[in-house]
C-alpha cells in the first residue's frame, strides 16, 4: 500500500470552501480510480491548513490518478484557494492503542 500526504495552506476565511471541494471530489470522482483504499481529511482549528491522507494499492495508482482528466481539470480550481505540497510513501511503522 502506498501512502499519498498533500499538505494544503488555506486562507482561513476559505478552509471551509475548499473542504467542501475536497470531500465532493473525493466522493464523485477518487473513489472511482482503480486503486484508491482511503482518504482523510484533517483541518487544523486555526483554519490555516488542511492535510489530506489518502492510501492507494501502489504508486501506479497515484500516477494514474494524478493524470485522470478529470483530477487534471481539478487541480487548478483547488490551487485557486490553496497552496499545495505533497509527499508520497510506504507506512514503516505504525502504533495502535
Amino acid at each position: 500500500m502506498t501512502t499519498l500526504i498533500n499538505s494544503l495552506t488555506v486562507d482561513p476565511a476559505n478552509q471551509s470552501r475548499v473542504l467542501d471541494m475536497l470531500r465532493d471530489n473525493i466522493h464523485t470522482v477518487t473513489r472511482t480510480l482503480d486503486g484508491w483504499i482511503a482518504t482523510n481529511l484533517i483541518a487544523s482549528s486555526d483554519g490555516a491548513r488542511i492535510v489530506i491522507h489518502s492510501q492507494w494499492r501502489d504508486p501506479e495508482a497515484v500516477a494514474a490518478m494524478r493524470a485522470d482528466p478529470r483530477m487534471v481539470a481539478y487541480y487548478p480550481k483547488l490551487a485557486a484557494f490553496a497552496t499545495i505540497d505533497s509527499i508520497m510513501g510506504d507506512v514503516v511503522h505504525a502504533a495502535k492503542a
